[in-house]
């Protein structure tokens, strides 16, 4: 009875071998060319994009060879002459008999041969070749073996390099990042030319496989980090990216808060000098804008144009968006909590002109701001939503024209119109858009706590604001570094910039590894006597 047991036993666990190899063989490449290529149409509904031929070459068409591709992700004209001519005129020239195919692995002769290709990959099984397929690659099939080639023909049509839309200057590299990844890594590998600069590729998107890529310094970067954002972009199970707002939301520290913790850029001088810097650069295949990481406040009122310029002239502009951050902020909220509990703070004069103007208002200062400012917002996003061609007219003529017409009516007053264009103009100043919108954001709470509590309220909100940005983490860094953690190697570059010879470190807290930027001694002018110059 045990042996019966036994044998009954061994006889069940060898089906369930039997049926595991069946398993894992189903997913091998068919060694017939035409069952492949029948395959690839069924399984894709016969899409009028398929482009799929087999043919016979060699000595007396002894060799079956089977070619499929995507029209308009494949270069056509590089798959007839580098891969369909030198299979079907080089093979049968030489006139590879019977004998020699049973006897030579045909499959690396023709690999090592015949394909006039520096990118060529073998494949064995459905998966990876749809994967590869799908992305514009030439699939090279050859009867009898069960594997396969993909040989790199991506030749879509893609935008060119052009200048950045949402970040320009007036001093400074032209070009921008585009759609395609390929043409993003080279504009980085243009400027950085260092053995060090590492590119991971991981594909992200159970529909999409859309191809993510993450730029480091190896040498500079902080390896925990760069641990930590492949660790979070392996994690990511959706089904598609199609952008790198995606990757974004996937991988930020902290979900419930108006700040953007990673920054994004459309300049490959920017995302130079960030990896300079020791931060790491993702790039996601069919977007322009690249994120960066770690991302800390003072970044997001940096820009490239900063280190164009002069230390002095860059230091100044740099102070005006700071100014300009407050103006945005706190303006409207200002002028409510004044005009409706502090009225003791202005002058004599300024208060009978504002009261003088609100006179025939009908709504308190409150309800004014927040009726100006909505109608403002409305106005921006229909300029941006509106044909290019109207889309700056509609907003300019409907500022004017509403602005002029409520204030004839007695809606709101004179005074406030000024206030929120002010607001309005202060808020365009900030180099990052989406900073800009969390300052529009926390325009409104202000404005309301301004309306409930006065200036009371704006410290409360201030002091609450400041203990929510001291909390945030950018994959470990503080969001506030260096000034909170208060670091004062780091300071050359925070408020004002020094000049570059004084430059001489990398922040601290996000590289770790190489810390000594450079050593370069400040300009000196040659001494030249007084003797030396009348000679």
């Amino acid at each position: 009875m045990k042996v019966k047991r036994l044998l009954k036993n061994t006889k069940k666990k060898k089906e369930n071998w039997d049926h595991v190899t069946i398993k894992a063989d189903a997913e091998l490449i068919p060694k017939e060319v035409t069952k492949v290529l029948n395959d690839i149409n069924m399984t894709m509904g016969h899409s009028a994009d398929i482009v799929t031929r087999s043919f016979k070459t060699g000595k007396d068409g002894l060799i079956e060879v089977g070619i499929a591709y995507l029209d308009g992700l494949a270069d056509k004209v590089f798959v007839q002459d580098f891969i369909i001519e030198p299979l079907m005129a080089d093979l049968r020239i030489s006139q590879l008999d019977i004998e020699v195919i049973r006897n030579t692995n045909l499959f690396e002769v023709i690999k090592d041969f015949n394909l006039v290709s520096g990118d060529l990959k073998e494949i064995t099984d459905l998966k990876t070749l749809y994967t590869h397929f799908l992305s514009g690659d030439t699939i090279v099939l050859i009867g009898g073996s069960h594997k396969g080639l993909a040989v790199s023909t991506r030749g879509w049509e893609g935008r060119g390099v052009q200048e950045p839309s949402s970040q320009t200057v007036v001093r400074g590299p032209k070009d921008g990042f585009t759609e395609t990844l390929r043409t993003n890594t080279s504009l980085i590998r243009r400027r950085i030319k260092n053995t060090d600069l590492w590119i991971e590729t991981i594909p992200v998107g159970k529909k999409t496989q859309t191809d993510v890529a993450f730029l480091y310094l190896k040498d500079v970067a902080n390896m925990k980090i760069v641990n930590e954002i492949r660790s979070r972009i392996n994690r990511i199970n959706i089904d598609a990216v199609l952008e790198s707002g995606y990757i974004e939301e996937m991988i930020q520290d902290e979900t419930f808060t108006v700040f953007p913790t990673i920054h994004n850029s459309e300049r490959p001088d920017a995302a130079c000098a960030a990896l300079l810097e020791g931060k790491i650069v993702i790039m996601v295949d069919g977007s322009p804008f690249v994120l960066i990481a770690p991302a800390v406040f003072v970044q997001f009122f940096q820009s490239s144009e900063d280190y164009y310029q002069r230390a002095d002239i860059a230091s100044l502009l740099r102070l005006l968006r700071f100014f300009c951050l407050f103006l945005a902020l706190l303006t409207p909220s200002a002028y409510i909590a004044v005009t409706t509990f502090h009225q003791e703070m202005l002058p004599t004069l300024l208060l009978i002109s504002l009261a003088a103007q609100r006179e025939g208002v009908p709504f308190p200062a409150l309800v004014e701001a927040l009726m100006m400012e909505i109608t403002f917002e409305i106005l921006r996003e229909a300029g941006v939503r509106m044909p290019r061609a109207v889309g700056s007219a509609i907003s300019i003529v409907g500022a004017l024209v509403l602005g002029q017409a409520a204030v004839e009516a007695g809606i709101v007053s004179a005074t406030m119109v000024i206030i929120v264009s002010l607001t309005a103009i202060a808020s365009f100043v900030c180099p990052s858009f989406n900073m800009a919108i969390s300052i529009r954001i926390l325009r409104f709470i202000f404005m309301i706590l301004a309306g409930t509590f006065g200036l009371f309220g704006i410290m409360m909100g201030l002091i609450i604001l400041v203990a929510h940005l001291a909390s945030l983490r950018s994959f470990g860094v503080p969001y506030l570094s260096p000034m909170a953690p208060f670091i004062a190697a780091d300071q050359k570059d925070v408020l004002v910039r020094v000049p570059i010879w004084k430059m001489f470190s990398r922040p601290r807290l996000i590289s770790q590894s190489d810390i000594k930027r450079e050593d370069t001694p400040g300009p000196k002018p040659p001494n030249v006597s007084s003797n030396e110059g009348d000679s």
